[in-house]
């Protein structure tokens, strides 16, 4: 418990910037998660092809 005190102990004094900076950009992530999706996803659909004939050159 004491090391959750101590660990913490500075944002109880950080000024709001400080802990805004502190906070992850959601958006970021948010569009980070989607087109690793998408890739995930097409991906996923190729490797699905692979004995289909249109897959052979």
């Amino acid at each position: 418990m004491e090391d959750a005190l101590l660990e913490n102990a500075s944002g109880v004094f950080a000024s709001a910037a400080e802990k805004k900076e502190a906070t992850p950009d959601l958006k970021d992530r948010h569009a980070k998660i989607g087109q690793q999706a998408l890739e995930i996803d097409f991906l996923a659909g190729a490797l699905g092809r692979i004995g289909d004939a249109s897959a052979k050159r």
